[in-house]
């Protein structure tokens, strides 16, 4: 019988926003350069685990910031896949928790207890920001999407690659910190808000697998 093969996450390197806490979903907004030396040691380190992984088995956000930690990770023939686009934070966008709290008027926000759309059409509309090192950037704080909406997406994903694992096949996902969180959960049969419960840093990988016939993590932020 076919030993399945492990579902890998790799988050991509830090950028200017993941430094600053600023909500990043949708902006294309690039590594910096520490973000692109941690997303080769991610490489290093994902080459030294034993985890034999073919281009044509990687798949990554259409996001700059995680196609370039695919690249320089040593993964140049990636599919490109939208649905592992980081989740839309909506009016959220470019903003940090704390400055969502005060347009709320509240001490403290957490996105798993009021989503995206759940916050106030006040928040919403277009607005540039400068990113050092690479110019002015379009933020395009739109309506957003709840957690089961991205759920919805990451299944997807997962049915998709679901042959090539059960074949024997690794299958290397490069993505955002929100998005493989919640695909993580959809893994495991958990609800999508259990997201919160993992944490995941900046160009750190985790491996997915079975144990018998049951999804399980094996390794996580390595």
């Amino acid at each position: 019988m076919q030993r399945p093969g492990h579902l890998i996450l790799l988050r991509h390197g830090q950028t200017m926003w993941s430094e600053t806490g600023q909500y990043t979903g949708r902006t294309n907004i690039p590594l910096t350069h520490e973000g692109e030396n941690q997303a080769r040691l991610a490489g290093e380190r994902l080459a030294s685990s034993g985890l034999a992984i073919e281009n044509e088995n990687v798949f990554v956000s259409p996001l700059m910031r995680a196609q370039k930690t695919a690249q320089l990770a040593g993964f140049e023939g990636y599919n490109t896949e939208f649905n592992l686009s980081e989740f839309d934070y909506g009016p959220a966008e470019g903003r940090t928790r704390f400055e969502v709290a005060e347009a709320l008027g509240i001490d403290a926000w957490n996105i798993w207890d009021i989503g995206p759309l759940q916050l106030p059409s006040s928040l919403q509309g277009k607005r540039s920001e400068h990113i050092d090192d690479f110019g002015d950037v379009e933020i395009n704080s739109g309506v957003g999407e709840s957690s089961e909406q991205a759920a919805q997406r990451v299944r997807s994903v997962i049915e998709d690659v679901l042959p090539r694992l059960e074949s024997g096949k690794n299958v290397l996902c490069v993505a955002h910190a929100h998005i493989l969180r919640i695909l993580t959960t959809q893994w495991l049969g958990l609800e999508p808000n259990q997201a919160r419960c993992f944490q995941l840093d900046t160009a750190k990988f985790c491996v997915l697998g079975w144990h018998h016939s049951d999804h399980v993590i094996e390794n996580w932020n390595m």
